[in-house]
């Protein structure tokens, strides 16, 4: 599950067995479209980005 903005280039996914969102950038959105849609599954790996953690490498 996640939220995309498109104007703004950044999201929210959640990581399966949690509720807490998890912010994400469209440049951090692997091939060709830098966009997602509002509940398409994707892959990601979690890094401990400036005081949070941040989605990196999502993949459809």
């Amino acid at each position: 599950m996640h939220s995309f903005n498109r104007l703004g280039g950044y999201g929210f996914v959640v990581p399966v067995g949690s509720e807490e969102q998890v912010y994400f950038s469209a440049e951090d959105i692997e091939g060709g479209e830098k966009a997602l849609s509002e509940g398409q599954q994707v892959s990601f790996v979690l890094v401990l980005g400036e005081g949070r953690f941040e989605a990196k490498e999502l993949r459809v």
